[in-house]
């Protein structure tokens, strides 16, 4: 039995301490956020924030978490507004067929936390995260409108 911190809750979750945090989240916290693409931390899919940090959770045991606090997609939004950066997305419209954006807007969330990056951080940043659709162009645009909103 662990307790994790997810989206500002405590949950109990009954699993081994080996499992990857991506199937405990989908699995037994039904947060779809994360997705599951490649289960080698390669293509940025199952991103989440492990203490603000944008990290792969398909590999990342369950253990391993330990007092961590993690956010998924899911838990972005306060008072039932979407994050800027989320919300920042959608006006840019920088998703197509939907596959990376989990883990392109917990990655541009960890950026823009750290500070108003330039266009190459930003290109830098995301580097990690596969997209199929060639949205990129539309998706810097993104993250640098959330960037300006949240560091004017």
């Amino acid at each position: 039995m662990f307790t994790i911190n997810v989206n500002g809750v405590d949950h109990r979750v009954e699993a081994p301490g080996d499992a990857p945090l991506l199937f405990v989240l989908r699995n037994d916290l039904g947060l779809h956020g994360p997705q599951f693409g490649c289960g080698e931390e390669a293509c940025g899919a199952c991103k989440v924030l492990v203490d603000g940090a944008a990290v792969p959770s398909c590999r990342l045991p369950l253990q391993r978490v330990g007092a961590a606090r993690v956010v998924t997609l899911e838990g972005l939004a306060e008072e039932g507004e979407p994050h800027p950066v989320q919300r920042a997305f959608s006006d840019e419209q920088a998703m197509q067929c939907g596959m990376c954006a989990n883990g392109m807007i917990i990655e541009a969330v960890a950026l823009v936390m750290r500070g108003n990056p330039t266009d190459d951080g930003i290109r830098e940043a995301l580097q990690d995260n596969l997209c199929r659709c060639g949205a990129h162009h539309r998706i810097v645009r993104a993250v640098r409108r959330a960037a300006d909103e949240l560091w004017r």
